[in-house]
């Protein structure tokens, strides 16, 4: 059972980094890929991730030696951005999550007396405030939020991963990372947006 899960978590990983592959390949083209094709070139490029190619292991097996399992989060996320009529995530939703990272890290790692990881090996108020955070995304109209959250626990309960701690389940440093410089090229743009704003309606 153990091995069947290494495989799954083997693949699983694959197809996330193909995905990241497609977006560098997307951001490179002048032209937007049809759907057909980002699913042609996830299924290549997870699957020469997936085989060893004359080596002991899988080339994703040191990707996650490197990186470890990424939260249910994050791979939703990654996922999902294949879909046609995909939206980004609010806004709102970066925002969240590159607070509680900034204060979950430090804390984490030794900063203080309180240990936030902690929370994550079943504590009933960590887990409420977790589904409250899901009803905030219901509340912003992002359904997806809902159900990427909701996936996420049920994956944590059933141990989907080694981890069974919920915190990662829901959140790693890629994740983090991604939200806070979202966060910091919206605050950039805005900057932007009204200095031009102030230079066109400057007056003479």
């Amino acid at each position: 059972m153990n091995q069947f899960m290494q495989i799954i978590a083997l693949i699983e990983l694959s197809i996330s980094c193909a995905v990241v592959g497609v977006w560098i390949l997307q951001k490179f083209s002048p032209n937007t890929f049809p759907f057909a094709i980002k699913v042609f070139l996830t299924l290549l490029m997870g699957n020469i991730l997936f085989w060893p190619l004359g080596m002991n292991l899988p080339l994703v097996a040191y990707v996650r030696g490197l990186t470890g399992d990424l939260s249910i989060v994050l791979t939703l996320l990654l996922w999902i951005s294949l879909l046609p009529a995909n939206k980004p995530a609010p806004i709102v939703f970066k925002f969240a999550v590159a607070i509680i990272a900034l204060c979950f890290y430090p804390f984490a790692l030794g900063l203080g007396m309180v240990d936030p990881y902690a929370w994550g090996y079943g504590s009933i108020a960590f887990l409420v405030a977790v589904l409250f955070f899901a009803l905030v995304c219901g509340l912003a109209n992002w359904t997806k939020g809902v159900w990427i959250i909701a996936i996420a626990i049920l994956a944590w309960a059933a141990h989907w991963h080694e981890s069974a701690n919920l915190w990662d389940y829901l959140l790693d440093p890629f994740l983090a990372i991604w939200a806070i410089c979202a966060c910091i090229g919206m605050i950039h743009r805005r900057k932007r947006d009204k200095a031009r704003s102030g230079y066109l309606f400057r007056p003479g």
